[in-house]
């Protein structure tokens, strides 16, 4: 199995920041958001990774690559646990890269991943989400497919307020935490959703999914819409994710991450929740 993370886009919402920076490089707590995503996909079995970037995103590829001499200075300091830290990150999968040359949306980013693929089924995961859990969200969308032998999708309920941001399914529930899809819309009108089930970034697809976007029309913002493509799967399934989903989408949504996954961390946790305790009033 081999995991497609789509990273081209412009981060427009997260300007100034991203002028010179991929959003998908924003730290979240103390790790850039990409390598959350790749420690996903490594802690679910998958060592054969192409990251789909764009213009402007080299430092994704620097990020994954070794850094002699910040491991020389780190191993002359002394500094063993960090440099640990450092060697973990470019050894810890075979990651390739492609560029996906215009901005055509992200159905357009997975085409990119075709011959790479080479007719396999294959995870794709956003690389500005990230997913929590003590079975990683992967995985979990993983041994359904393994199980049912057709595509699989990772869902989560949202409130009313949100479901114009999302992909929106509906279907047939299977059982508490899975349903067969019939209907896919993107980013609908709340009166116009089928339900509040949104589609939150993590997928595995059967290698059809490549004919059904070599064939689709651009679609809403005048892209190559993935939701659009999937809608002529034979059969797909949606997975309840049980954990928490981060969405790096906008500015909020970010700092509400990273803080909640600081004071996660043993280290700075307590101190930040005193802090954030003192100010808030």
């Amino acid at each position: 199995m081999k995991a497609v993370i789509p990273a081209a886009g412009l981060g427009t919402r997260f300007l100034p920041a991203t002028k010179a920076q991929p959003k998908e490089m924003l730290p979240v707590f103390n790790k850039p958001t990409i390598q959350y995503v790749v420690e996903e996909a490594v802690a679910s079995g998958i060592d054969d990774i192409l990251i789909i970037t764009g213009k402007g995103k080299r430092s994704i590829e620097d990020h994954f690559d070794k850094s002699f001499e910040l491991e020389y200075f780190l191993k002359s300091s002394g500094k063993t646990e960090r440099l640990h830290e450092i060697e973990s990150i470019s050894e810890m999968a075979d990651i390739y890269y492609v560029r996906q040359k215009k901005q055509e949306g992200l159905g357009d980013a997975i085409r990119c991943a075709k011959k790479h693929v080479d007719g396999d089924a294959f995870a794709v995961l956003l690389g500005d989400t990230i997913a929590r859990s003590k079975v990683p969200c992967t995985k979990q969308l993983l041994d359904i497919y393994n199980k049912y032998e057709a595509s699989t999708i990772a869902i989560e309920k949202v409130p009313d307020e949100k479901v114009e941001r999302y992909g929106i399914i509906g279907g047939k529930q299977i059982s508490e935490d899975l349903y067969e899809i019939q209907e896919l819309v993107e980013k609908p009108k709340l009166e116009n959703a089928p339900s509040n089930l949104a589609i939150t970034g993590r997928y595995v697809f059967a290698p059809e999914i490549f004919d059904h976007l070599a064939h689709i029309n651009p679609g809403f913002g005048g892209e190559i819409q993935l939701t659009d493509a999937m809608k002529s799967l034979t059969k797909i399934y949606g997975h309840i994710y049980d954990g928490k989903i981060y969405d790096i989408g906008n500015t909020v949504e970010w700092l509400k991450s990273s803080v909640e996954i600081a004071l996660e961390d043993p280290e700075v946790g307590e101190d930040l929740r005193s802090y954030l305790t003192g100010i808030i009033k």
